[in-house]
């Protein structure tokens, strides 16, 4: 919505079980890991996950070594995929790895050089006043709201969430300044055997109203689970991709992004 005076900006977050966050979290390890034995490792690793199987492919040039199927199935227990019922569990997915020497092609025109990386994405950056993380208002709380979730799930404080999950966030502006929360939106798997609107009174009293319940007003929208139950989740719902959380992971849709993933 956009008047002359007012704007509503809208920014989505995901958790960290979320099947794209995954395999961003996955590819994230496996670079971490060669970095720590060799800071001048170029790990360009994607990975892709979807029922019971993690698949791990990528180009790399370094001195080190990364037991990939170690590194998954830890990243997959530290995010909480230890129980079937969620979709995937840490023990017994399947992992395949399909990871090679970097093409000397594009090797040679990043090698010895400043500059870094090698590829053509174009990030955007920038600082605003609007939160104390210098970053827009909306992803901010999105990003809240999902750690929150997580916090709570780990916490064992709702001990029947999933891992897979997702939060969104419209901020109304008037004259470029943030006034008020105009919707929140909250998606979050849960075991079957939990109702729906025990989901609902638990989510809105431990993650909402912690979060953003200064910010709520009367005419705040709050929408948690509101398609219904979300049972099946994770990979075995939907096929996660590494980089398809772009957005996410900058401004939440404020600002421009040149396509390249981090």
């Amino acid at each position: 919505m956009k008047t002359k005076d007012k704007l509503v900006i809208t920014s989505e977050s995901v958790t960290e079980g979320h099947p794209d966050k995954i395999c961003d979290q996955v590819s994230d390890a496996i670079l971490d890991e060669l970095l720590r034995q060799d800071r001048n490792s170029r790990v360009a690793v994607e990975t892709l996950t979807t029922t019971g199987l993690v698949v791990v492919a990528g180009e790399v040039t370094t001195k080190g070594f990364a037991n990939v199927q170690e590194v998954v199935r830890r990243t997959l227990k530290r995010i909480g995929y230890t129980n079937p019922d969620f979709g995937i569990d840490f023990e017994d997915a399947g992992v395949l790895v399909s990871i090679h020497e970097q093409s000397p092609d594009i090797s040679i025109g990043v090698s010895g050089k400043e500059q870094g990386a090698g590829d053509q994405g174009m990030m955007y950056g920038y600082a605003c006043n609007e939160t104390k993380e210098l970053m827009p208002l909306p992803i901010v709380l999105a990003h809240k709201l999902a750690a929150k979730l997580a916090q709570v799930r780990k916490s064992r404080k709702l001990p029947y969430l999933g891992p897979d999950g997702k939060s969104q966030v419209s901020v109304e502006y008037e004259l470029g300044r943030p006034k008020r929360l105009s919707a929140v939106v909250i998606a979050t798997q849960h075991l079957e055997r939990v109702s729906e609107a025990r989901v609902r009174r638990d989510v809105l009293k431990h993650v909402v109203k912690p979060v953003v319940g200064r910010l709520v007003d009367k005419g705040t929208k709050i929408h948690i689970n509101a398609t219904g139950k979300f049972v099946l989740g994770g990979p075995e719902a939907d096929t996660g991709l590494t980089g398809r959380k772009i957005i996410v992971d900058t401004y939440g849709g404020v600002g421009r992004h040149g396509g390249g993933a981090f």
